[in-house]
Formats: structure tokens, sequence, C-alpha cells
């Protein structure tokens, strides 16, 4: 399920939000990084609901920088 827009996706055609092991917050394009891991849709949009919402700081139960969510919607901008 997309955190921005909370429609029901394949897995596969979203983009991995993943805090790491160390407490790093970045995007997972491969899917495979280690550690807790959230969803949302390939579009800058959803990325932005889902700031708004600050969904990824509930699943992730902490505060996330302004400078993160900035580079995560550059590399989704460049995904697409």
């Amino acid at each position: 399920m997309c955190t921005g827009c909370s429609e029901m996706f394949d897995k596969r055609t979203l983009v991995r939000v993943v805090k790491s092991p160390e407490g790093d917050i970045s995007l997972d394009l491969t899917g495979k990084k280690a550690g807790r891991g959230a969803y949302v849709c390939k579009n800058a949009d959803c990325l932005k609901k889902a700031r708004k919402k600050r969904a990824f700081e509930r699943a992730f139960d902490m505060k996330i920088d302004d400078g993160v969510y900035e580079k995560m919607e550059e590399e989704i901008r460049n995904e697409q």
C-alpha cells in the first residue's frame, strides 16, 4: 500500500523507503536493502502527501529531516 495515497498496488510498482539498522532513511530502488521498509508510489505527489501526513515518521517511529525528504523527491523525479 502506498503511504501517500493509501491505495493498494503490486509491491513491484512501488518504491521502498527504508530505515537502515543505523537509523538512516533512504530510497531503496532495488527493494533489497536491510531494514524496516514502507512503500510509496513512484510519484513525487504521493511522496509529498506521505510527508504531509508524517506517514514515514510514524512507520519508522522517528523524526525525519527535510533534507531527507528533498533527496528522496529528487531521486523519484530522476526515476520517472
